[in-house]
């Protein structure tokens, strides 16, 4: 049986992918004023951060195309990315994103009470199983979508 977590990550990633459809590539990469990403980095971010999440702090490899963590990490910006990076396309990103969550379901899905090294969130949280990683992350992509939505109001203004 799915555990309830795995429907919850893809009802907020469903979402956060539902909120980028339509979104032309020009208007990704655009920052508002008084912000320092776009909705592409926004996307990449989220992508990169789950890998960390589901994956690094478990001790195994990461699935991060090249360019990604010098794009996406955090305290990056397309403002300070080096020219010479490969940027990804929405349509490699959204693939990304749509297969993620499965991949880590199937890949770890009877690891969820595994121990971890703990690691203490920017938000301070303290996390020490891969649940309370992939938990956690529930609010780290709720975070980021919430300002994919704000974005789209300022870019459409």
């Amino acid at each position: 049986m799915e555990h309830f977590l795995f429907r919850q990550l893809t009802f907020v990633r469903n979402q956060v992918l539902q909120a980028v459809e339509g979104i032309s590539e020009e208007t990704a990469d655009q920052i508002p004023n008084g912000f320092r990403n776009s909705i592409r980095w926004q996307l990449g971010h989220i992508y990169v951060v789950m890998e960390r999440y589901a994956f690094q702090y478990m001790d195994l490899p990461v699935q991060l195309p090249q360019g990604f963590k010098e794009q996406f990490e955090y305290k990056t910006s397309p403002l300070t990315t080096p020219a010479d990076i490969v940027v990804p396309t929405l349509s490699e990103l959204k693939f990304l994103l749509k297969n993620q969550i499965e991949r880590i379901s199937n890949e770890l899905g009877n690891r969820l009470q595994d121990n971890v090294t703990p690691y203490t969130t920017s938000a301070g949280m303290k996390l020490e199983s891969l649940e309370q990683f992939l938990s956690f992350n529930l609010y780290h992509e709720g975070m980021h979508f919430s300002v994919i939505k704000i974005y789209k109001v300022l870019l459409s203004q």
